[in-house]
């Protein structure tokens, strides 16, 4: 193991840099340009090689992986509690792009669509770049990256784009525009619609639909029609994005790569954490059961508390339980991050 403060070459770009030990629980799962997330196989030959791993890169703010989560992972499934790690310090874009950037230079190769979606990305946040910087970056030939930055800027009429039956041109699938929009109003909720709809490459008024959707507690992205397009109208028959039947919303959802664990009732559940001896002998495990055991005894009686709340508290309630659903989902984001890292998951399963 490294020591912390050692100073060695990094392997991509042969600079001198400075290498921490630090516990592995102390980290957190960061946005990969990987669209199908980790891949089992590769995390299994890493665990099972004895040789030592390269540092990976981690955001010294956020403790958030930039780079190297097969390598974490694999540490994580051979029992070790620390990892070395080398520090970035940048912008939250330039954590993006430096993400990129090391995925192109070593380790298991981004696919072509990593690599075009990257770009896209990257030309939203960096747009001065020229297409050559960004080529090299994601791995792309500036011919391939002026053609993706061309569909991202040209007039109506091309094919990633459509007009409506009401005027409007909205493109032909907003999906991942939708979801990188969503990701800016979370992390940076004080920028403007106009800022977000730059980053995200979508219209102000699509950012103002989706936050008004994560303010609801739904999905940035509408339900798509019957076949399968999204135009953006919200219209249609509920479907997931790969075509697949919508998730019925009273079943709970996992993050990719996590279990998915059917309870037999939260009730009963938080009963058996409340004699857990590792959350009842510390305070915040104490305040952590505190909360899911009330909202566990509240959910029965959430129908009759409706008729309660009084006419002109109606509006506050209503802004109140959005609030604590986004917190909720962002505690249960954290939380399915943390499962991947203490359970990876492993090839065949």
């Amino acid at each position: 193991m490294t020591q912390s403060g050692d100073r060695v070459v990094h392997p991509a770009t042969k600079k001198p840099t400075q290498i921490h030990a630090v516990p592995i629980m102390s980290l957190r799962v960061g946005k990969s340009p990987r669209l199908n997330g980790e891949d089992k196989a590769h995390i299994a030959r890493l665990a099972e090689t004895d040789a030592p791993l390269p540092p990976i890169l981690v955001d010294r703010r956020t403790m958030r992986v930039i780079d190297g989560m097969h390598r974490l992972m694999a540490a994580s499934l051979q029992g070790r509690e620390t990892i070395d790690i080398e520090f970035f310090d940048g912008s939250e874009a330039d954590v993006f792009l430096r993400a990129v950037q090391e995925n192109i230079a070593h380790g298991l190769p981004l696919t072509q669509a990593d690599r075009r979606t990257a770009a896209e990305r990257i030309i939203a946040t960096h747009p001065h770049m020229s297409d050559r910087a960004i080529g090299h970056v994601a791995g792309l030939t500036a011919q391939t990256v002026a053609a993706i930055r061309k569909r991202s800027t040209e007039d109506p009429t091309q094919s990633n784009n459509r007009v409506g039956r009401d005027g409007k041109v909205r493109p032909l699938d907003s999906s991942e525009a939708r979801r990188r929009a969503a990701e800016l109003l979370t992390d940076q909720p004080e920028s403007s619609l106009r800022d977000v709809a730059r980053a995200a490459g979508i219209s102000p008024a699509t950012v103002l639909d989706v936050r008004k959707r994560l303010e609801r507690g739904e999905s940035p992205v509408p339900e798509r029609s019957a076949g399968g397009s999204n135009d953006g109208s919200g219209n249609g028959s509920a479907a997931t994005e790969d075509g697949g039947p919508a998730q019925d919303p009273r079943t709970p959802s996992t993050a990719p790569g996590t279990r998915s664990v059917v309870l037999a009732s939260p009730a009963t559940t938080v009963e058996k954490l409340l004699r857990d001896p590792s959350l009842r002998n510390n305070e915040r495990g104490k305040d952590m059961l505190r909360l899911l055991h009330i909202n566990a005894i509240s959910e029965a009686q959430l129908p009759d508390t409706v008729g309660a709340v009084p006419p002109h508290c109606v509006g506050i309630v209503v802004q109140l339980a959005h609030h604590y659903s986004r917190m909720w989902q962002e505690f249960a984001k954290e939380l399915g991050g943390r499962e991947r890292i203490i359970n990876p998951p492993r090839a065949g399963r």
